[in-house]
């Protein structure tokens, strides 16, 4: 942390810790103490802005939070705490002010709640690590329209199957739908990962948790022809990572017109299960979701017409 020059070692004489916390601090290994800024503050004589940001970035971290969740909370608090607002004093009508300025930049009301939630978390953090009042309390989120979540039919996978071009991304796609499985978690696959016989992947997921994921016939198909070419030696069965599939699959969005990315293809795989019959509970399981709601949210689609499908009388 640039705030802890080299003179860190006498700063346990002002603060009255020792010398191995203030090393740990300096070296990104635990959290400054508020005791901790405030001689340092002192110290500085100076009302130079703490750096906040740095601790919380590190605290995602030890809780295991992905790189895509760490970089959103980097954006959004860099550019949060770049309008001059201190987090130390900050008020509720800072945060709103700020929310509100965020349609005006061109930034869509589903990011203005993505930043609400960043900022919530940010402050509860700051609350709990160093007793600063949390101005969000009173701070009410951002009301989303409820739109629904785009998904595709059985007969648009195919279509991006057939335009996919070779077993390699034929195969992504087939696995991704078939899975549901989050970008990072495909990108990931080794073929050692692969149950055959259980037609499984093993994978690591949100908050660091291993599971396994389902596929099918079609998936099992292209991912043999596939390891077969392309014959890996320990490393990820694609030979992309996760930015190499997004970019592969934007080029087939703009071939086919169609909505073509891992997050889509996660909500058809929610869509086409419960289409077929299957429960929201279930299907939570099979998707690795922490929770049903978000499972009924992406299958908000799913309506009386697809019921009636599955309904037998009770009398009958």
């Amino acid at each position: 942390m640039p705030w802890l020059n080299e003179k860190y070692l006498v700063l346990y004489v002002i603060s009255g810790f020792s010398k191995s916390y203030i090393s740990q601090v300096r070296h990104g290994k635990c959290p400054p103490s508020k005791r901790l800024i405030d001689a340092l503050s002192s110290q500085a004589g100076t009302k130079r802005r703490v750096d906040y940001l740095s601790p919380f970035l590190q605290s995602r971290q030890s809780r295991n939070a992905s790189p895509n969740t760490i970089e959103l909370y980097g954006f959004v608090l860099e550019r949060f705490l770049s309008t001059d607002v201190d987090p130390g004093k900050a008020k509720g009508r800072d945060i709103e002010r700020y929310l509100l300025s965020i349609p005006a930049n061109g930034i869509s009301l589903g990011n203005q709640h993505a930043h609400f939630r960043v900022i919530r978390t940010f402050f509860r953090w700051l609350e709990a690590e160093y007793a600063i009042p949390n101005p969000m309390s009173n701070v009410k989120g951002p009301r989303l329209p409820k739109l629904m979540p785009p998904s595709l039919t059985k007969e648009q996978v195919l279509l991006l199957i057939d335009k996919a071009g070779d077993p390699r991304n034929k195969a992504i796609i087939a696995v991704a739908v078939e899975s549901g499985l989050r970008v990072s978690e495909l990108a990931a696959i080794r073929a050692s990962d692969i149950d055959w016989q259980a037609r499984t992947i093993r994978t690591i997921g949100k908050g660091r948790k291993e599971a396994l994921a389902p596929f099918g016939e079609l998936s099992e198909a292209y991912l043999k022809q596939w390891i077969a070419e392309y014959q890996p030696n320990g490393s990820s069965v694609w030979g992309l990572n996760s930015r190499g599939i997004q970019m592969m699959l934007k080029r087939l969005r703009q071939t086919t017109g169609l909505p073509c990315n891992p997050h889509t293809f996660r909500r058809t795989f929610a869509v086409l299960l419960r289409k077929a019959g299957v429960d929201t509970m279930t299907i939570r399981d099979l998707g690795r979701w922490e929770s049903v709601q978000m499972v009924e949210r992406y299958t908000r689609s799913f309506g009386f017409s697809d019921a009636m499908k599955f309904y037998k009388a009770p009398l009958g």
